[in-house]
This record gives structure tokens, C-alpha cells and sequence, in this order.
């Protein structure tokens, strides 16, 4: 497409007509479902028999007891087989939070006087003012000095040179 931005009407037309038809497979979706529900019950259970004595309809109505029994215990089944489930999902759930552990983000150097840090630490109430360098040794340095007099000759020669040259551009 081009790179020109679509304009808000064009945009809420396209959003209303994408709802529509969202809002249409929706209830095409109900349909269908309300339509197997039908077959299902139209396959699995036959329409009573009314005609007949007392002892047939009780009969049935024995029958019919059996199964809702027969549902029951596969409806608790299943329940407690999803609750077994569900907990053993949330436990490995928990297990992959402990093994992989909880990231820890990058820490930054912070470049803070002491005084700062004793602050931090001890809070802004006691005020702390010590010179910790004051504390420390000086390590003195040892000056080392190297043997001028083999590698003196020819330092002293262009040193002396160096010297000839600034009195000539100086006159």
C-alpha cells in the first residue's frame, strides 16, 4: 500500500463492518451448536413411550434413573479427573518458576562518596563526616634513577645542540 494513513471514518466503516461479521459467525456458531445438541438428543434418546400400563412407564422411568445415575458418576469422574489436572498444572507451573528462577536485573555502578554511603546506611539522621583518605598510608613512590652516565653523553650532546639552535632563532 501506499504510505498515506487511512482517514478515521474509512477506519471506524472497516472496524463496524468487521464487527458485523464477527457478530454474524457468532450466531452461526450458535445455530450449529443448538442444531448437534438437537441431533444428539434426537439420536441418543428416543421419545418416551406413553402408551401402555403403569408397570411399562415405571419401568422406563427406571431405566431413565439408571442412566442419570450412570451420567452422574461419569460427570464426577471427569470432574475430579480435571481437578487432578488442574493441580498437577499448577505445580509444574510452580516447579518452572523455581528452576528457572526469578531474573535479576542489571545492576549499575554508582559512583557515591563514602559520606554518601554512611548516609545510605545509617540513614539521613546521623550525619557521618570522615576523611577515610586521611586514614590511609601515603605509599611513597621510590624515584629511580637510571645510570645517566652510560646513555648520558649523547642526551647532553643533543640537549646542547637543542640549546645552539634557540640562541640562533631567537638573534
Amino acid at each position: 500500500m501506499s504510505d498515506k494513513k487511512m482517514t478515521s471514518s474509512r477506519r471506524h466503516h472497516l472496524k463496524s463492518l468487521m464487527l458485523q461479521i464477527a457478530a454474524k459467525w457468532i450466531q452461526e456458531d450458535k445455530e450449529e451448536i443448538a442444531a448437534a445438541k438437537q441431533a444428539y438428543m434426537v439420536e441418543n434418546c428416543a421419545s418416551p413411550n406413553r402408551s401402555g400400563d403403569q408397570a411399562a412407564l415405571m419401568e422406563t422411568i427406571k431405566k431413565m434413573a439408571a442412566l442419570l445415575d450412570r451420567i452422574d458418576e461419569e460427570r464426577y469422574d471427569m470432574e475430579s479427573k480435571v481437578g487432578k489436572a488442574d493441580k498437577e498444572i499448577q505445580d509444574l507451573r510452580i516447579k518452572v518458576v523455581d528452576l528457572g528462577g526469578v531474573k535479576k536485573p542489571a545492576l549499575k555502578r554508582v559512583r557515591m562518596s563514602a559520606d554518601a554511603m554512611l548516609k545510605a546506611l545509617l540513614g539521613s539522621k546521623h550525619t557521618v563526616n570522615m576523611d577515610l583518605r586521611a586514614n590511609l598510608k601515603q605509599v611513597k613512590k621510590e624515584v629511580k634513577e637510571e645510570p645517566t652516565e652510560a646513555a648520558g653523553d649523547w642526551r647532553k650532546n643533543i640537549e646542547d645542540k637543542a640549546d645552539r639552535k634557540k640562541m640562533f632563532e631567537t638573534s
